[in-house]
């Protein structure tokens, strides 16, 4: 899933240009590049398909040339993780109906690949013979009030040695007593966003749950991988309900299963996650490009177009982006205050740059 906007990473991320595409990282390859890169570690490039905007179509193929125009899913109109999981759905379906699928994010990080792919494949194994939706979740480290939570009935495991949980519930992001009670109780963790099942067992989940949603979709199964399939798609892909595969399956489905996580994971949701993973120098700051000279400044995370220099003297805990037509100061605290910042400043100076 490659659509969304990334707005919290604003100025870097904008609307013509999201944070998937960009080397948040400095590593040499944009958020969408490493994904794919993961997941091809182990499902063939044939099998990936990338679902994103139709205004990033280009980006997409630019940055994975080794992909086929037609592994490109293109929305007309942004319509939340329901729509887009349930059309991928269809068409894997007509190509493959015994199809196994992973839905992941393309802008997270994970660190050790070759556990990821244990983990995905312990639940491929799981989705393989039984009629189950499973979930990857992460331990918690701390009580997060940004995430949503899973918890799970940790006296049972479905096999030995599995590490797959049946789920209780999902719950929404908690404020931060609630979260503290998570953590204490032990059998919460994080909700990651990745999710396992195969095509059958998520189609009857659409079926049953999401009744005029699936109608909808499926009245155009006849042309889906055709020529037709564009047309139709630009008519009644506007109609489908906005909403998350967790409002519309996860929290109603009853057979659901969750693995805890043996990798390192980020969501890379905000300025703030990403410092939290990048090297630091001697006084806690964090450097994306450029050169710094910094005189009582420390735990900035700071960005820089490549080589340009900075110098930073007495500010402590800041966001400092530095971009050719925007420069932004802003303290780490207020970092989820960053969609407002950008409300503001398409009012006052427009929309070219947001």
């Amino acid at each position: 899933m490659a659509g969304g906007v990334g707005s919290r990473f604003w100025p870097v991320s904008t609307s013509e240009f999201p944070k998937q595409f960009h080397d948040m990282l400095g590593a040499g390859e944009t958020l969408l590049q490493k994904t794919f890169s993961r997941l091809n570690k182990f499902v063939p490039t044939e099998n990936i398909l990338i679902l994103t905007n139709e205004k990033y179509n280009d980006l997409v193929l630019n940055q994975l040339p080794m992909i086929a125009a037609q592994q490109v899913i293109l929305e007309p109109v942004m319509r939340n993780t329901a729509p887009c999981i349930l059309y991928a759905a269809l068409k894997i379906k007509k190509t493959n109906p015994d199809g196994l699928m992973i839905v992941a994010p393309s802008d997270h990080w994970i660190e050790d690949e070759k556990a990821f792919e244990l983990n995905v494949r312990s639940c491929f194994d799981k989705c393989e013979n039984e009629d189950v939706l499973c979930t990857l979740g992460i331990r918690p480290t701390f009580p997060n009030t940004g995430f949503g939570y899973i918890e799970f009935q940790q006296h049972k495991t479905q096999k030995e040695n599995s590490g797959l949980f049946p789920v209780k519930q999902f719950r929404e992001k908690p404020d931060y007593e609630t979260a503290k009670t998570f953590l204490k109780q032990g059998n919460f963790i994080w909700n990651a966003g990745i999710f396992i099942w195969s095509v059958k067992t998520i189609l009857a989940a659409f079926k049953e749950f999401q009744s005029d949603q699936y109608e909808l979709f499926n009245s155009g199964f006849a042309i889906l991988n055709t020529e037709g399939e564009k047309d139709f798609i630009h008519v009644n892909y506007p109609k489908a309900e906005n909403i998350s595969i967790d409002y519309a399956i996860l929290e109603k489905a009853k057979a659901i299963f969750v693995l805890p996580a043996t990798f390192d994971w980020n969501d890379l949701g905000t300025w703030g996650s990403l410092y939290q993973k990048l090297g630091k120098d001697s006084n806690g700051n964090a450097i994306v490009n450029g050169k710094v000279l910094c005189e009582d400044a420390t735990g900035n995370m700071i960005r820089l177009p490549k080589d340009k220099i900075a110098v930073i003297d007495g500010l402590k805990d800041y966001i400092i982006v530095d971009k050719k037509e925007v420069l932004m100061i802003y303290p780490k605290s207020k970092e989820q205050s960053i969609k407002s910042v950008l409300a503001e400043v398409k009012k006052q100076f427009g929309d070219q740059y947001i």
